[in-house]
C-alpha cells in the first residue's frame, strides 16, 4: 500500500530534508510541501493524507493551532518537527506519533516513520487506521 504524506514546515531546508529521507521508504508518497499552517490545513482537507510531518512553530498558524481547526475525524497521523523540546508534552497530548528535534537524525527519523506508525495501526479509534490495517512498511 502507498501512504500519502504531507510536509508542513516554514523552513525550506526542513521540508527538503524530510522529503529526501522519505525516498528510502517505498511505501510513502509526498503529496505536497506546505510552507505555513494555512496551506497545510487546506492540503489536509484536499488530500486526506495518512501522515503529516508538522512543524510546531510557523508564522501565522502554528502546528497546534492548525490541529485545533481540524475535526478529530479528519486528523491524519502527525509527526511533529521542531527545534525545541519544550513542546513535546503538548505534542503527545495531541496524540502525535512522534516528536522529532531538528536537525533531524537519519536513524531517529527512520524509527519514527517505520516503527511508530506500525505500532499505531492497531489503534482502531484513529480515522486513518482503516486504510492502514494489514500493511507492512518497507525501507530500502
Amino acid at each position: 500500500m502507498n501512504y500519502k504524506v504531507l510536509i508542513v514546515a516554514d523552513e525550506p531546508l526542513a521540508r527538503r530534508g524530510v522529503r529526501a529521507r522519505l525516498k528510502s521508504f517505498s511505501d510513502f508518497t509526498v503529496l505536497e510541501d506546505c510552507e505555513d499552517g494555512f496551506a497545510g490545513l487546506n492540503a489536509i482537507r484536499r488530500h486526506a493524507p495518512d501522515l503529516v510531518f508538522l512543524d510546531v512553530q510557523m508564522p501565522g498558524l502554528s502546528g497546534f493551532e492548525m490541529l485545533k481547526r481540524l475535526p478529530k475525524s479528519q486528523r491524519p497521523f502527525i509527526i511533529f518537527l521542531t527545534a525545541y523540546d519544550q513542546f513535546a508534552l503538548r505534542a503527545f497530548e495531541e496524540h502525535a506519533l512522534d516528536y522529532l528535534l531538528k536537525p533531524i537524525d537519519a536513524e531517529r527519523f527512520a524509527e519514527a516513520v517505520a516503527h511508530r506508525l506500525r505500532h499505531l495501526v492497531g489503534n482502531l479509534d484513529h480515522p486513518t487506521v482503516a486504510r492502514l490495517m494489514g500493511h507492512e512498511f518497507t525501507a530500502h
